[in-house]
């Protein structure tokens, strides 16, 4: 007779710990000095809020989605790690309330925001500019950030409340209704988010375009989001918690779908850029050739290197996705790169024309450790409040009695 597991760790994230109120205090820190920053320099200070804000929105996403893939996949492999996605998810309502200092900067981030580019009668009148009008204007930018947060939060706050309705009722009817709500989330989700990519970055630079962007701007964050969730499971296994709940071979599942979607990530990203390489328009390789002069170039082939080489290499080898201590060091790399990656994308735009080259701000760290601190205290806020895995759901006892890869 097969022996049902159990989980033997302590499901509850300790109501006295410190980190939460540690993370507030961080980002309260992070946020004046920025504030301070905006003072000193108003246009760095919306590019690199910019920037940190894609960053923590981006794992917030792509938790989204990762949720809507494993109810509508009927998955087991990933019940126990499931709540810490849930948790990033539902805080999405909240979040949007960090989107106004960007809309605030609309003028300063978006050149087709000067109402001047699209008056004929005067001299700055941009004819390019003048025929996207319809979509580049800001009352539909306004609106189209309103219904991205409202399908984002809806579905985040959804899908969280009736996995913590499953762990009080034991009621597996509601994994047929969080399946039922994931089929068209998907869809939305897929939909909204390439818009998002569209507004976000690629309006920086209003002439260029590239019909490939909506799908780059999932595949880079969505590539980011597995390290994010292999540190999060050590950090909490660091503090004694949920030890014995995810095993060594949940911890190779996160490796696998690390692995996986850097090789997504390296076909999406290189896809565009060889479709624009051999069109060989002007319009479309200035985006490129900007990047790839100043200094840009270094984060560009570290980009090659840290975020797809180097991940590929190393978790090619089925050990590796075993050792803790190469996954968390690979992990941090490409952390690091994807926050290059955005700000590679979005620093050029702040002074379009003048050969700029690469420069770091003190404020891109005031931006990141502001965002970031809320960010990571709401999560650990929200987290403690319940159980830290989603207890009673059907797939539980095959998520714990995995075996393969020991």
């Amino acid at each position: 007779m097969s022996h049902k597991p159990t989980i033997t760790d302590s499901l509850e994230f300790p109501s006295e710990s410190l980190i939460p109120r540690a993370a507030f205090g961080l980002g309260v820190a992070g946020l004046i000095a920025s504030l301070a920053g905006y003072f000193l320099n108003a246009d760095q200070f919306f590019f690199s809020y910019l920037v940190s804000f894609t960053f923590f929105t981006g794992i917030a996403l792509s938790s989204l989605i990762m949720i809507m893939f494993h109810h509508i996949t009927k998955s087991s492999w990933g019940v126990v790690v499931r709540r810490i996605p849930e948790v990033f998810a539902s805080n999405i309502w909240i979040w949007a309330i960090f989107f106004i200092p960007i809309l605030l900067g609309i003028h300063n981030l978006y050149h087709w925001s000067h109402p001047e580019l699209f008056d004929k009668a005067s001299a700055e009148f941009d004819k390019i500019l003048y025929g996207k009008k319809p979509y580049l204007n800001q009352t539909f930018f306004i609106i189209r950030q309103f219904i991205y947060f409202i399908i984002w939060g809806y579905l985040g706050h959804k899908l969280y409340k009736a996995s913590k309705e499953l762990d009080e009722t034991g009621d597996w009817g509601i994994t047929t209704y969080m399946r039922k709500l994931s089929a068209p989330g998907i869809l939305l989700f897929s939909l909204s988010i390439a818009f998002a990519g569209f507004d976000w970055l690629m309006s920086l630079d209003p002439h260029w375009f590239s019909t490939m962007f909506g799908v780059y701007f999932f595949a880079i964050n969505f590539q980011a989001f597995w390290p994010v969730m292999i540190l999060m499971v050590f950090f909490l296994q660091r503090q004694g918690l949920l030890k014995n709940t995810i095993q060594q071979v949940h911890i190779y599942d996160l490796g696998a779908w690390f692995f996986a979607f850097t090789v997504f990530y390296a076909y999406i990203a290189f896809s565009q850029f060889l479709l624009i390489y051999y069109a060989n328009i002007p319009e479309e390789t200035l985006w490129f050739y900007h990047r790839m002069e100043h200094g840009w170039e270094y984060i560009a082939y570290g980009l090659l290197g840290l975020r797809f080489v180097l991940p590929f290499i190393v978790l090619l080898n089925r050990e590796s996705k075993h050792n803790r201590t190469i996954l968390g060091i690979v992990s941090v790399i490409v952390l690091v790169m994807h926050f290059l990656e955005i700000y590679w994308i979005s620093m050029p735009a702040m002074h379009p024309g003048e050969g700029l080259g690469i420069h770091f701000s003190w404020i891109d760290i005031a931006t990141f450790l502001g965002l970031g601190g809320i960010f990571f205290g709401m999560f650990f806020n929200q987290f403690k409040k319940g159980s830290m895995v989603p207890q009673n759901d059907p797939k539980m006892d095959d998520c714990l009695s995995k075996s393969y890869h020991q």
